[in-house]
């Protein structure tokens, strides 16, 4: 099936999701920093973490129920449904629970 939305309008969705500073990164950065923890952000380590201690050789990745399959959060999408769960399923084998 074909998108519904123009190139425009998709390439105009799209550059609204955000993959840095969201709510819950934010929320952690500030309970880490009033815990007196110090981390950097910015990083060219492998899979570019949201967070990383240096000192300590630690990464933190900040990821949305969508990509762990959150049983509570999590809605797989309708369209394109296949490639999605074949997608998931490599990267996060507790999925299964959803398909």
């Amino acid at each position: 099936m074909s998108d519904v939305l123009s190139k425009r309008q998709r390439s105009f969705c799209m550059s609204r999701i955000r993959d840095k500073n969201t709510k819950p990164e934010l929320a952690l950065r500030k309970a880490l920093w009033n815990a007196g923890l110090r981390y950097r952000l910015k990083s060219d380590l492998l899979g570019r973490p949201d967070l990383y201690f240096p000192g300590r050789r630690l990464v933190i990745f900040v990821d949305g129920c969508f990509w762990h399959g959150c049983p509570e959060h999590c809605q797989m999408p309708v369209e394109n449904r296949a490639f999605w769960e074949e997608k998931l399923l490599k990267t996060e084998p507790e999925i299964k629970k959803l398909i």
